[in-house]
């Protein structure tokens, strides 16, 4: 849940999300009489309302310091900073903000493969993460200077043709300066000397991501005709079947698959027809091909799914149904689900299991899958084609919920009933409430709530529960944040 909004850096022109101006008048008004300080409101509604983020890349070899700048960009410590195999890391997508605009952070920890040699490494990381980036931060070790390796890397920023702000890094004092400069020899413009560890240099180069960053992505999510055809990432552990269950689908159908050529950032995307409508499939399995890792697997998948992820509109997840669900399928899920998209889950190789297998498959579901009970399932063969047919309406089932709002006075109905007949529960005495909201975002559907008082983790759950009942939003996760108004009494 997106619980921490920020709403400094507000522009004179405010965004209403998805709220048209009578709506949004209707509602300030609202927020007016219960007391609530309206650029508050406002902050709240820009916040949600915003639309897909655009997606920066770090990307360097090993220890030059990109975990402690992603860090330091994100304003916590959430990237680990020890760089050693072995160390998996559930999440390599992160959300930021600098100077009033947010954006998403793509970490590439530093890993140092044996099996590949390094040069090999650091290319497979940089290449996952440039193709899900909008921009990349290049960091360079100052102190050091350019090596071999961050010479491969600029190769492969100049063939991605993507915006690259360059960051000298370890620069503590002026002293260091003159090491930075330098790495103009690199041929990617100035160098910005910084020191992440101690915050040096590092907002003038966060002014210089900001010019390189596009407001929105380059894609523009919508129906076939506004923004092209739909966008599914085909995504799942190694070795479940993405790439068969992609030949099958296009197979069946006879339709000439078109590989996109002449782009970098879609390297395997497909165009298929099926069920009358073209779809652009991202497929992963594509990508893995080209290097084989024998250390380090569950970071690299984390990467090539967050690539595939950031791309598309809908992750279809394949899980390998005749073995028990792995917390690496869990991952994949969260991170789908993190990343706002439509999920559907799909469990391939379902004519191989005997009742036996069925039934522990079921129960694993159940508990592995309860936070994602709303996604929609098909069983199918990869092999076979088994329940292909199946696959299409489960994906428009999901853009339809990912795509859903609900207007502001019909929410308000709602919830102004259900905190009647479920009030939340009495704690030290108060009883907060929740007093209205408003749906200000769609893809996937964000609502703020504004509030008397804190609410409750399980009471913001029920809360949801009760929206898909209420409105259906099947195959979408649902952000909710809450505002609580300050003690200060209501104004006139």
């Amino acid at each position: 849940m997106n619980d921490h909004i920020h709403s400094e850096g507000s522009s004179e022109e405010h965004d209403h999300g998805e709220l048209g101006d009578a709506e949004y008048a209707e509602f300030m008004e609202l927020a007016a009489e219960e007391g609530f300080d309206l650029e508050d409101v406002e902050g709240a509604i820009e916040a949600v309302g915003h639309g897909p983020l655009p997606v920066l890349a770090v990307v360097g070899r090993p220890n030059v310091g990109k975990s402690t700048l992603v860090n330091r960009i994100i304003g916590r410590r959430e990237a680990v900073v020890e760089d050693k195999p072995g160390v998996t890391r559930d999440r390599v997508t992160y959300e930021a903000e600098w100077a009033g605009r947010r954006f998403k952070v793509v970490d590439t920890g530093g890993w140092e493969q044996d099996v590949l040699g390094i040069d090999a490494s650091v290319a497979a990381q940089a290449e996952y993460a440039i193709e899900a980036a909008d921009a990349v931060v290049f960091v360079v070790d100052a102190k050091v200077g350019a090596t071999d390796t961050d010479e491969a890397v600029v190769r492969l920023l100049r063939k991605a043709g993507k915006p690259v702000v360059l960051a000298a890094n370890k620069v503590d004092g002026p002293s260091g300066e003159a090491d930075a400069s330098y790495l103009w020899s690199l041929g990617l413009g100035e160098p910005h000397p910084v020191s992440a560890l101690h915050g040096r240099g590092t907002g003038d180069m966060l002014d210089a991501v900001l010019e390189a960053l596009p407001d929105a992505p380059e894609q523009t999510f919508g129906g076939a005709g506004i923004g092209g055809p739909r966008r599914i990432a085909l995504i799942g552990r190694p070795n479940v079947g993405k790439s068969s269950l992609l030949n099958k689908v296009a197979g069946e159908e006879r339709v000439v698959v078109n590989e996109m050529a002449g782009t970098t950032r879609d390297p395997v995307d497909e165009l298929i027809e099926l069920g009358g409508v073209t779809w652009k499939f991202v497929d992963t399995a594509g990508i893995r091909k080209r290097v084989h890792l024998q250390q380090g697997a569950d970071y690299y998948a984390s990467l090539r799914t967050a690539a595939a992820v950031e791309k598309a509109e809908v992750a279809v997840i394949l899980i390998d149904a005749s073995e028990s669900i792995s917390v690496q399928d869990q991952r994949i899920v969260t991170m789908a689900v993190e990343a706002g998209r439509a999920l559907v889950i799909a469990y391939n190789k379902w004519d191989t299991l005997d009742e036996e297998r069925r039934y522990y498959l079921e129960r694993e579901i159940e508990t592995e899958f309860a936070q994602v009970a709303w996604a929609p399932r098909v069983n199918v063969s990869a092999q076979t084609g088994r329940h292909m047919e199946k696959l299409v309406p489960a994906i428009e089932t999901a853009l339809a919920g990912w795509e859903t709002r609900v207007p502001t006075g019909r929410l308000n109905a709602f919830l102004g009933e259900l905190v009647a007949s479920h009030p939340h529960p009495v704690r030290g005495g108060k009883q907060p409430r929740i007093l209205f909201g408003t749906q200000a975002g769609t893809k996937p559907p964000r609502f703020v709530l504004f509030a008397s008082g804190f609410i409750e983790a399980g009471y913001r759950r029920f809360v949801e529960r009760r929206l898909r009942e209420e409105f259906g939003f099947d195959g979408t996760p649902i952000h909710i944040s809450v505002r609580v108004r300050e003690k200060r009494g209501r104004k006139k």
